[in-house]
């Protein structure tokens, strides 16, 4: 025979306790361990699952005073001057070497220890008869970070300018900016860029020619450029006036990435 249900009623249990009560003590501590340890969690790790992180680090850039410099002249095609701070360079070059007055001042602003800005100055001597087009030159740097991991490498700016008019002064002023194809390690230390950018002991002309360098160069996954260096090209030189570089490279704080683990 079937059966039927013809009532029910749920049954509920209440339990109390006074405030200051084990039972109290016990739910406190028991919803606390709930939600404080995974936020703790969450903070020390910077996040959860994350696969990739940055933070922000003023990096160590000092000027290593390697310079590698070819002036364009005009209107006659093919002409140049050429001058480098690498001996093995300037012997390649014959009749056009033509050595100029270089002086550096790195500039540190706000007191911290690390410098701010280098300010760069060339001239170069020129004959009556010679008439500057464009501008290629390569300036290498130290540098170095600290925060994370200990990150160290040789860099380099490189400038190229051109212009249809015979100039008297090149003016520039941009940052050495960081550029990351892959993410820094988050701890140890990182020596692998830390070589020469330009083999300066090599007695052989392709070691300097720019191509093969800025081909290099790129190689890396870690690098520096030169960005937003706003040119401006200056005429009217008066005879026997030397061509003027005048640059200003700042070394920005710099925003640095590195894999999560």
């Amino acid at each position: 025979m079937a059966l039927y249900e013809f009532f029910s009623q749920p049954v509920e249990r209440g339990y109390r306790a006074r405030l200051f009560s084990t039972a109290a003590l016990f739910l406190l501590l028991a919803t606390a361990l709930t939600y404080i340890p995974p936020l703790l969690v969450a903070f020390r790790s910077h996040g959860f699952w994350l696969k990739r992180s940055s933070y922000v680090e003023q990096p160590t850039v000092r000027f290593q005073h390697q310079v590698l410099l070819l002036a364009l002249l005009g209107p006659e095609r093919g002409g140049f001057l050429a001058w480098s701070t690498f001996p093995a360079f300037n012997r390649l070059q014959g009749d056009h070497l033509r050595i100029p007055l270089v002086s550096t001042r790195e500039e540190d602003r706000n007191q911290d220890g690390k410098m701010d800005m280098l300010h760069f100055k060339l001239e170069l001597p020129l004959q009556s008869t010679e008439h500057v087009l464009g501008v290629q030159l390569i300036l290498t740097f130290s540098y170095q970070l600290h925060r994370m991991s200990t990150f160290v490498m040789q860099s380099m700016a490189f400038l190229q300018s051109s212009f249809a008019i015979p100039g008297s002064q090149l003016y520039v002023n941009g940052d050495l900016r960081l550029q990351q194809k892959q993410p820094l390690s988050y701890d140890g230390l990182d020596v692998r860029y830390n070589v020469s950018v330009i083999n300066g002991t090599s007695p052989f002309a392709y070691d300097y020619d720019l191509t093969h360098i800025v081909a290099a160069y790129q190689e890396r996954n870690i690098t520096t450029i030169l960005t937003d260096p706003n040119p401006i090209w200056l005429v009217g030189r008066a005879a026997e006036a030397p061509f003027v570089i005048n640059a200003v490279i700042r070394y920005p704080v710099e925003v640095i990435s590195y894999p999560f683990c």
